[in-house]
């Protein structure tokens, strides 16, 4: 059957946790459906030692798995291609993310949460998505609820639809480095100066990697600014340590894709795939809209 059930759990202890997903895992590898566990190594260690010896069950780095959210979709997308293909009739995913992008990364791993809603759904497949309420605060839980139509452990029926979920307006993201004065602030800069005045910026406080992430970013973010948004274009470039951020804004209502930059592609309108390599390069991306316009914010480096 064709359709993607997505389902959380929260719960606040091991026994609670196991009492939902062991009888998940068991009842989808008895069916012969390929199962597909993303944990951290603890939870991953207490799953296996609750399963039947030589269980079928696949267990993948859930912290490598789950490095952006971009990446995440992809990557199961094409596991679940690759498990239709081999015959699969459907397939069950377990996962969890790590409890440090319950801060300012949170609004992107919430756009995720999402989306898979509609990015799935061509698969036959099953999804528990676990959430500690030990440590996960409650505008996350809030948020958890909100998407996924099905959640244990909480009496609410908050589930919002993506379409709706993911046009809600973002705001500028709690980062530490924004408390301070920005190292650069350019006024309409085209592309290329924009990629020189950033490198400069940055250089002496990121790896090559990151750099070469941030500058093709900010390129991607200046050009669909410039074609797509409204004047005037604005750049800002805050770097402290090991981390740079910058903000690009424009006068703009930014992209009328919901799924911008989570799916490379959904309704083909222009700027999409810029924006979609965008999410892939940097560590953490908000969204924001304000009376000011639209503003992609862009951080990579150690996450705070």
């Amino acid at each position: 059957m064709i359709g993607h059930r997505h389902e959380a759990v929260l719960f606040d202890s091991d026994e609670h946790l196991l009492s939902v997903v062991a009888p998940f895992v068991r009842a989808g590898t008895a069916a012969g459906e390929p199962v597909i566990v993303a944990y951290r190594a603890r939870n991953a260690a207490l799953l296996r030692a609750a399963l039947p010896a030589g269980s079928p069950a696949a267990f993948l780095d859930g912290g490598e798995l789950y490095a952006r959210p971009a990446g995440a979709i992809r990557a199961y997308r094409q596991l679940l291609a690759d498990h239709v293909a081999a015959g699969a009739p459907r397939i069950r995913l377990v996962g969890e993310l790590d409890p440090s992008v319950f801060g300012a990364m949170w609004h992107w791993w919430a756009r995720y949460e999402s989306a898979v809603n509609y990015a799935f759904d061509e698969f036959p497949v099953s999804t528990l998505c676990c959430y500690d309420t030990r440590t996960a605060p409650e505008h996350v839980v809030a948020d958890i609820c909100r998407c996924h139509p099905t959640v244990h452990g909480s009496g609410t029926a908050d589930y919002t639809p993506p379409d709706v979920f993911l046009r809600q307006p973002g705001a500028a993201p709690d980062d530490p480095l924004r408390g301070g004065t920005p190292v650069l602030d350019l006024a309409d800069p085209s592309p290329a100066g924009a990629r020189h005045a950033v490198r400069d910026a940055a250089l002496a406080h990121l790896g090559e990697t990151d750099l070469e992430n941030l500058v093709l970013s900010v390129s991607e973010a200046v050009t669909n600014a410039s074609k797509y948004g409204q004047p005037p274009v604005r750049v800002r470039c805050w770097a402290g340590g090991e981390r740079a951020l910058v903000a690009v804004t424009d006068g703009g209502a930014g992209p009328k894709d919901p799924y911008a930059g989570l799916l490379p592609m959904v309704s083909g309108e222009p700027g999409g795939l810029g924006l979609w390599i965008t999410f892939q390069s940097c560590a953490n991306v908000v969204l924001a809209r304000d009376g000011d316009g639209f503003t992609i914010w862009m951080a990579v480096g150690p996450a705070e």
